[in-house]
């Protein structure tokens, strides 16, 4: 008789490290990765398919794989509108009632989110220094990955 060993791998053995870069700006996604594009020489296309989070909506998602200096590049929208038609009969039947989901709940003032995997600090700090230089951001920064109750969401 042969005894089986079941092994189960723990969530938190499984940690991705990844630089997250908060972006606050007014431009519409694809005018934002244009400018980053060829501010940063980067290579963002958008997905086939967007990220979609049950019960919060989707989240268009820009990548590209930087495989000369082994990075991975993705560029998220922090916010999903999800607009539904009220199904009442009064005065605002036909009205449309619009609810926001943010993908990491924690920052909601954030617009988007630029996570670079296998980035270094050297490289965080220039990246930073060179979105500040574009038009229409007001600001760009670091955000601590370790604290983060979402930081699921940005895993996929």
């Amino acid at each position: 008789m042969s005894s089986a060993n079941t092994y189960r791998i723990s969530e938190d053995l499984f940690v991705e490290e990844f630089v997250l870069i908060a972006l606050h700006s007014s431009l519409e996604d694809n005018a934002l990765v244009y400018s980053l594009n060829h501010r940063l020489k980067l290579l963002l296309r958008r997905t086939e398919e967007d990220l979609e989070i049950e019960g919060q909506g989707c989240f268009p998602v820009f990548e590209w794989k930087d495989k000369i200096n082994d990075r991975y590049w993705t560029l998220l929208t922090n916010n999903s509108i999800k607009v539904e038609e009220l199904n009442r009969m009064d005065l605002f039947q036909y009205e449309l009632s619009q609810t926001v989901h943010h993908l990491v709940p924690e920052y909601r003032d954030v617009d988007y989110f630029l996570k670079i995997e296998q980035g270094d600090e050297h490289l965080e700090n220039e990246v930073i220094r060179n979105i500040l230089s574009v038009p229409n951001i007001i600001t760009a920064y670091t955000v601590e990955t370790e604290r983060l109750k979402s930081k699921h969401n940005l895993i996929f």
